[in-house]
Formats: structure tokens, sequence, C-alpha cells
């Protein structure tokens, strides 16, 4: 899979399946941020926070040298959706 079959992929991705699925990046991203801080009792961590830690997540996976593609195309789609998030609302 070269660069630009990983971008258009995460761009299907998360403008097709995982949308429908789940919800906007945004509300997504906002529940398990209110999820995540109820966890650590705390209200710090926003929907920006919940991309690019799901990013580190992707990145710890592909850190094993055990990647999969699926690695690959997850973390451009969580940066987009990420840069999206913090574009709109400034988080």
């Amino acid at each position: 899979m070269n660069r630009s079959e990983i971008l258009r992929t995460a761009e299907r991705i998360v403008n097709g399946d995982r949308q429908q699925d789940y919800n906007s990046p945004e509300n997504s991203f906002t529940v398990i941020a209110n999820l995540w801080n109820a966890y650590w009792n705390t209200s710090a961590i926003k929907a920006k926070d919940v991309a690019a830690m799901m990013a580190l997540l992707k990145i710890a996976r592909i850190s094993t040298g055990h990647a999969k593609e699926d690695n690959w195309v997850d973390l451009a789609g969580y940066a987009a959706c990420g840069g999206e998030i913090e574009a709109a609302h400034g988080e």
C-alpha cells in the first residue's frame, strides 16, 4: 500500500463506515474523553487529546515491528480527525 492508498483508505473509513457506525469523530471522541476523565477523575482530556492518544496507540503497535497496514491507515485517520477538531474548536 503506497501513501496515496493509505490516505484514500483513511479518508474512506473516517468519512464512511466509522462515521456511520460511531457518529462523528468529534462526538465519539468527546464521549471517550468523558469516560477517560471519569476513570481518571479529571476533566482535562478533550476530544483532540483522544485523537492524539489513539494515534500514540497506533504508533506503539507500529513500534513492535509487527505493524499491519491497518495501523498506518488508522494513524492517518486519527491525525486527520484530531486536526479537524482542533481547527474547528481550537481545543
